[in-house]
């Protein structure tokens, strides 16, 4: 299956559907980003951070904000939610208990993300997992290499996760990465997901900024920004 990117703001984005991208991804290796409009922000202050994104293996729409723009380009993709592809992915890999790696969140929160996947996903193969609260990548890096996984989910937050993958990745050829933000929370319990019809009209992040109001200056003006820049480049080509 060959890849077809679209631009965004001179950032590539892949145009498969979930389905495609699943199929895609469990033949792969290396580094899976799921591009949101804060991501693209901070590429454009950040040269090294938009080459980790440029020479990912596989870049999908994450987030209502990316799939708005690409529809003003007059790119008809469709996002989705890194959480359920990450989720869907490790369903994959673990039909044939392929090994799996967790790294990230508070150490209570990966303890109780990894039980908890562990119960509800049959033939899962964990074998390593670590807390994200450490100082020296290389002492996690290896460690995480030496165990030899399939499929490493890490969740630092961005662009620290991507950067961490970025490392990992070429300590391990044959392993695919993804960035999972806060997908462990859910996963271990402690914070609910938006609900259904959050997740349906792709506003997430607006439950999440109305359950959190910290996160608001986080969001906004990037959105909006983001929004205006796009119709920039297709009215002016900015």
């Amino acid at each position: 299956m060959e890849r077809t990117l679209v631009k965004l703001q001179g950032l590539p984005v892949d145009t498969f559907t979930f389905e495609e991208a699943l199929k895609y991804a469990a033949g792969i290796s290396g580094q899976i980003v799921t591009i949101n409009p804060e991501m693209i922000a901070c590429a454009k202050k950040n040269p090294d951070f938009k080459s980790i994104i440029e020479n990912a293996e596989l870049i999908i729409p994450d987030g209502i904000g990316v799939e708005i723009g690409l529809k003003i380009l007059g790119k008809r993709v469709k996002r989705m939610a890194g959480i359920e592809f990450a989720r869907a992915l490790l369903a994959e890999f673990s039909k044939t208990s392929q090994p799996v790696a967790l790294v990230g969140a508070k150490e209570e929160i990966i303890t109780k993300a990894r039980e908890n996947l562990e119960k509800e996903i049959n033939g899962i193969n964990i074998v390593y997992s670590h807390n994200g609260y450490f100082k020296e990548d290389e002492i996690i890096l290896k460690e995480l290499a030496n165990s030899n996984p399939r499929y490493v989910l890490v969740a630092l937050g961005s662009p620290k996760q991507e950067e961490f993958i970025n490392k990992a990745k070429q300590l391990m050829p044959d392993a695919l990465l993804i960035g999972v933000g806060g997908s462990f929370d859910v996963w271990s319990g402690v914070v609910d997901r938006a609900p259904e019809i959050y997740q349906k009209m792709g506003v997430e992040w607006l439950y999440r900024t109305v359950k959190e109001p910290k996160r608001f200056k986080r969001i906004f003006p990037t959105l909006p920004l983001f929004v205006l820049n796009v119709l920039k480049e297709k009215f002016i080509g900015v």
